[in-house]
């Protein structure tokens, strides 16, 4: 499967400037479900800056209804 890196950069919500996945969202799932995260294209911007990109932080922002 060909990669459509230059596609995926302009919906890239990702605000962590030295990443390396960016636009690479194969890379980018694989790498944060290894550490029980998610991507920052499943979290709101204001979320999304605070790092947090836990399996729980995400449950607790749907619980609040955040979404």
């Amino acid at each position: 499967m060909e990669c459509k890196k230059e596609k995926n950069l302009k919906n890239c919500s990702c605000t962590y400037e030295p990443c390396s996945r960016k636009g690479n969202c194969c890379d980018c799932l694989a790498f944060h479900l290894r550490s029980r995260e998610l991507p920052a294209c499943c979290f709101s911007r204001s979320e999304e800056r605070t790092y947090d990109r836990s399996f729980e932080h995400f449950a607790r922002i749907v619980a609040q209804e955040k979404f």
